[in-house]
């Protein structure tokens, strides 16, 4: 029949666009996805359209391209890697940077792993070097512990098992029962600070990203050399973080 010829390929299309972008591991412009899967032009635009209507696809500024949102993933139980929640995270990065005048990342908790996923540097002659794909240590960095604080208890033991717990500096902490008793505290207090723990002159205050399951994914941090992260800059630095580090857990379909 040819309405059922025409809904099967209206379906074809529809799960072409949807396979694109999970391979596509980011966004992609609608001039790309017409290209890439033969489409005119117009049929593109109708089927992404469709698809962000029934939530599937979101439309991202200012680019104008389009992401898979959080449903496929809480349908399929996956993940995002380390790349796709680095794309996720920049625009918030964007906007926590320019509100706090200092360096921003955001770490992800992949496969037992610290990786930085995405960093914004200020502008000025002094800044904090961050590599993105680098890996930070759980039990030293503020990104670190404050993944800690909220991961499964089975999980960091694992973690810490395969790490030796070095004195990096006079305020490194390295012993297990020091480390618990600094992960009530994060958990009561909603964030996590790095007082030259691994790097002298650095000071650093981290907060959690919750997904769609609940779970911590990572986590958001605010960086910068101690003469300007005085006590008074890491107390103020703590709204506008809290702030994105909520939106960016909205966006991964936290509750």
């Amino acid at each position: 029949m040819p309405g059922t010829a025409a809904t099967h390929r209206s379906l074809e299309r529809g799960l072409a666009v949807i396979e694109l972008l999970a391979a596509s591991g980011g966004t992609v412009s609608l001039a790309d996805a017409a290209r890439r899967l033969e489409l005119h032009r117009s049929t593109a635009y109708h089927l992404m359209q469709s698809l962000s209507s029934m939530g599937w696809l979101r439309q991202v500024d200012p680019s104008r391209g389009y992401e898979l949102t959080e449903k496929l993933f809480r349908l399929t139980g996956r993940r995002w890697s380390v790349e796709q929640l680095g794309e996720i995270a920049l625009p918030f990065l964007d906007e926590l940077t320019r509100a706090t005048g200092e360096g921003t990342s955001v770490a992800a908790w992949i496969h037992g792993t610290v990786t930085i996923a995405a960093k914004r540097e200020p502008g000025g002659p002094v800044r904090v070097v961050q590599d993105v794909g680098s890996t930070r240590q759980l039990y030293c960095t503020a990104v670190g512990k404050a993944l800690a604080a909220w991961l499964p208890p089975s999980e960091v033991r694992a973690a810490l098992a395969q790490t030796k717990m070095e004195r990096l500096t006079p305020k490194t902490i390295t012993t297990r029962a020091a480390f618990d008793a600094e992960l009530r505290s994060i958990r009561a207090a909603g964030y996590a600070v790095d007082d030259e723990e691994q790097y002298l002159g650095l000071r650093c205050v981290a907060m959690p990203v919750f997904c769609y399951s609940g779970e911590v994914i990572a986590s958001m941090c605010v960086v910068g050399p101690k003469h300007r992260m005085t006590n008074r800059k890491l107390a103020e630095v703590r709204a506008p973080l809290a702030l994105l580090a909520r939106r960016m857990s909205e966006r991964l379909g936290a509750g």
